[in-house]
């Protein structure tokens, strides 16, 4: 295949949209766009249009021919808080011809607003990029599983479950922080490497703090929780962290038997969560974790300013929990 037939071959057509919210995708779905013809025109000219600060006729103007000549790329960012103004342009522009050497780059995060132009670059055999929302802790240990996939580096299924406890508040800092140890690190990438990495982080302190809790072991909790305490972290992420536990033990617990993907879809959780879940409920009742909510409830208002002091409040709520798993033991 000669070199000419590999250029038409991977040519990015006219138009392109990326769809979904989830900003880390749509921004790598453009970088691949622009690099992609980059490659047949390393002088591309990138034009950016905003729809917050757009200006009628704007669009028309940069999609126009160029006296002299060259790729060009239009970027339209926010297509659903554009405006009619925006709205009725780019409908004029997929009307007509499309031009050569341009390159029409629309993002749409969700939401009605732009339907018809979407419809529009559909109808125009437009190239689609889907960019969708990663909420889920299963849609983020997924993310950072294609992280290290993609970066040729093997890490385990226990790294990633410590990862996106330690940062999966946050895309965009789990992409980072994926990265940051594929840089810095050589080999496989297991659970200590991360916690040597992102131990530190409120939500892996606070994992930790329920792990040992849950399993009813009083001095390890404890001694996680004062540890957190002292080099600094807050109690109130730490009750939160506490509650979400014992709420995936409740959800787990009441969605009955079935394949761990199916349960997991249903009540939002990952595979893996919902096999640490049940492994942990063999150790509870549902009494043992019906006080444990109200316990954790009264600990929240209490490390929320509405008690004298929040970390009694939380060493006592821990308390409440190891002495609840104790009792089932024993029943």
């Amino acid at each position: 295949m000669t070199e000419d037939v590999v250029a038409v071959a991977h040519r990015v057509p006219p138009y392109v949209l990326v769809s979904g919210p989830e900003g880390v995708l749509a921004e790598r779905a453009l970088a691949a766009t622009l690099d992609e013809l980059r490659v047949t025109s390393p002088d591309l000219e990138v034009i950016r249009v905003y729809a917050g600060a757009y200006e009628p006729g704007e669009i028309v103007l940069h999609t126009s021919p160029s006296l002299f000549g060259g790729a060009k790329c239009v970027v339209v960012h926010d297509l659903d808080e554009a405006g009619e103004d925006l709205q009725t342009d780019l409908l004029a522009v997929l009307a007509g011809p499309a031009e050569p050497d341009l390159t029409l780059v629309v993002l749409h995060k969700s939401g009605q607003r732009g339907k018809k132009v979407l419809d529009a670059l559909r109808g125009s055999g437009a190239r689609v990029l889907d960019a969708p929302a990663i909420k889920t802790d299963r849609d983020k240990s997924d993310f950072a599983a294609h992280e290290f996939r993609r970066a040729r580096r093997k890490a385990t299924a226990e790294a990633v479950h410590a990862l996106v406890e330690a940062v999966g508040k946050d895309v965009r800092e789990l992409a980072a922080a994926c990265r940051q140890l594929v840089d810095d690190t050589t080999g496989l990438i297991d659970e200590q490497v991360v916690l040597t990495y992102h131990g530190g982080k409120v939500e892996a302190t606070g994992f930790r703090v329920a792990d040992a809790a849950l399993a009813g072991d009083a001095g390890e909790a404890l001694r996680l929780l004062r540890h957190a305490i002292a080099v600094g972290v807050d109690p109130v992420p730490i009750v939160a962290v506490l509650a979400q536990q014992v709420r995936q033990l409740v959800k787990v617990g009441s969605a009955g038997r079935g394949r761990s993907a199916d349960i997991a879809r249903d009540v939002g959780m990952a595979p893996w969560q919902v096999d640490r879940a049940r492994r942990t409920l063999s150790g509870w009742s549902a009494e043992g974790l019906a006080t444990c909510l109200q316990a954790l409830a009264a600990a929240d208002a209490e490390v929320k300013g509405g008690g004298r002091d929040p970390v009694f409040a939380v060493e006592r709520v821990v308390l409440t929990m190891t002495r609840q798993h104790e009792r089932h033991r024993e029943d």
